[in-house]
């Protein structure tokens, strides 16, 4: 590894697995100390052990994304660990396949609280360190469906597409104080979810991705990798597709 966020110290939420976890695990390798924020409290544990008989330098909180006073603990224990808090990765959320009739509003509002307050609670807690610091990074995990449609999963659409605006008015807000802040759009990825889905399904989502294939969760992560990295500094509101050529169609 090239080092490429030796001075960085990042949050990231639900880092405890899937794509989060290849995201804690890319960065540390890169030189960045880790913060994995998420409920999953085994998983994130077993993680940093890892990362950090690796070589990494890496911490694990308990995270509720959709409470700010968690929110405000973990921030605070990251800036008392590493001195600050230089970059943040959105990466928390969680999906519905229920169409628009067969929603619940508990459903509804359970989806909306993490995909989009969540993202919300997490810009606005973090971006204070990053003021003092003199700048940052925040990227967003969106998704294919905050860009484009399907006949179903209308409350994960809903969050995702708000997740995509709401990155794009964050980065005009902040890009003078030199918060730089990105959104990342994944197709289908291999993750523990999206496995659990039918053969058929992942047949289908195969056969309309250009690539031939599934993604990989190491692949978003190397995205937001670049985002986040000094090789972006002249990047903000940008939207960051990483699909196998699926939306291109």
């Amino acid at each position: 590894m090239t080092g490429r966020l030796h001075d960085k110290v990042v949050l990231i939420s639900g880092g405890a697995s899937g794509i989060g976890a290849a995201h804690a695990q890319r960065f540390a390798k890169e030189g960045a100390k880790v913060v994995i924020g998420d409920l999953q409290e085994e998983m994130g544990q077993e993680l940093i052990v890892k990362i950090n008989k690796e070589g990494g330098d890496a911490e694990f909180l308990l995270l509720d994304v959709t409470n700010e006073d968690s929110w405000a603990k973990v921030v605070s224990s990251t800036v008392s660990r590493y001195g600050k808090l230089t970059s943040l990765i959105n990466n928390a959320g969680i999906g519905s396949g229920k169409k628009t009739e067969a929603e619940t509003v508990e459903g509804w509002n359970r989806i909306c609280a993490v995909n989009q307050t969540g993202v919300w609670l997490g810009m606005r807690a973090s971006i204070p360190e990053m003021l003092k610091v003199g700048g940052g990074s925040i990227v967003n995990i969106s998704s294919i469906y905050g860009m484009v449609g399907s006949p179903a999963m209308i409350a994960y659409h809903a969050s995702k597409g708000a997740v995509r605006l709401m990155t794009k008015a964050a980065a005009l807000e902040y890009a003078p104080k030199n918060i730089r802040i990105n959104s990342v759009h994944p197709g289908i990825i291999e993750t523990p979810l999206a496995m659990a889905m039918p053969d058929k399904h992942i047949d289908i989502f195969v056969e309309k991705t250009p690539l031939g294939r599934l993604g990989k969760p190491g692949e978003i992560a190397a995205g937001s990798l670049f985002l986040i990295s000094d090789d972006a500094s002249f990047v903000t509101g940008s939207e960051l597709v990483i699909d196998g050529g699926f939306t291109a169609q």
